[in-house]
């Protein structure tokens, strides 16, 4: 995982331990993860995730009745095609659904993933939170997925949203948000992620229920709707 000298011996061994399990389960095992699971994810409270704050990335509002937290992998191609569909959920359940994005770059399959989390949060320094959302949606238009984004186009994104260059380059340069995308990183672990995109819907109530990787948009709906009633 990039980050500065500073911090790159901080990182704690059950997220490179945890990064070598996903690799692992991918090579080995298939796709990270699937676009469509079979399995039945019921709504529970054991799910070990950190609450919603000022600081999360969101669309509407954190008073919603659900909220969906998604970490996700910017160079993850499955991310890349549940972004579409976490975009058409909020559409469709506007002020129903609220989304928070979290980081999970998994460093081991995808070495740019993490400096791209990095100039997001560059985005949100120099624009707020809509200069954020500008700038992922775009990073997630242009890009093939696994690895495939040369990063000189990071800088090149930032000006496309209207953001300073020059402000924009020395932010990133500075690696001053690597600490916190690992910190995003070892919250996703401890929620259970184990591949990307990893999602809860977190209820008022408190109950969590899990979206498997990237599901078709029906079955992401099916939770919701039985979740609303």
């Amino acid at each position: 995982m990039e980050q500065n000298t500073q911090n790159k011996y901080l990182i704690p061994l059950a997220i490179v331990v945890a990064g070598a399990f996903v690799a692992i389960a991918i090579y080995f095992g298939g796709s990270t993860p699937q676009l469509g699971s079979e399995q039945v994810a019921s709504p529970t409270t054991d799910i070990d995730i950190a609450s919603v704050t000022t600081t999360d990335h969101i669309v509407g509002s954190r008073s919603a009745a659900l909220v969906i937290v998604e970490y996700s992998d910017t160079e993850c191609p499955y991310c890349k095609v549940f972004h579409n569909t976490m975009k058409e959920i909020v559409s469709t359940y506007s002020g129903q659904v609220a989304w928070v994005y979290r980081h999970f770059p998994i460093a081991q399959l995808h070495t740019k993933a993490p400096k791209e989390a990095e100039a997001t949060e560059c985005a949100n320094e120099l624009g707020g939170n809509q200069a954020f959302w500008k700038y992922i949606d775009k990073l997630f238009e242009i890009t093939n997925s696994n690895d495939s984004l040369d990063p000189s186009e990071l800088p090149k994104i930032a000006t496309t949203i209207g953001l300073n260059g020059t402000a924009f380059n020395a932010c990133l340069s500075s690696g001053k948000y690597a600490e916190f995308v690992t910190k995003s990183v070892e919250e996703a672990v401890k929620a259970g992620a184990r591949g990307t995109p990893y999602s809860v819907i977190v209820s008022k109530n408190g109950t969590k229920t899990i979206i498997n990787g990237a599901e078709p948009i029906e079955m992401v709906k099916s939770k919701i709707d039985t979740l609303l009633k």
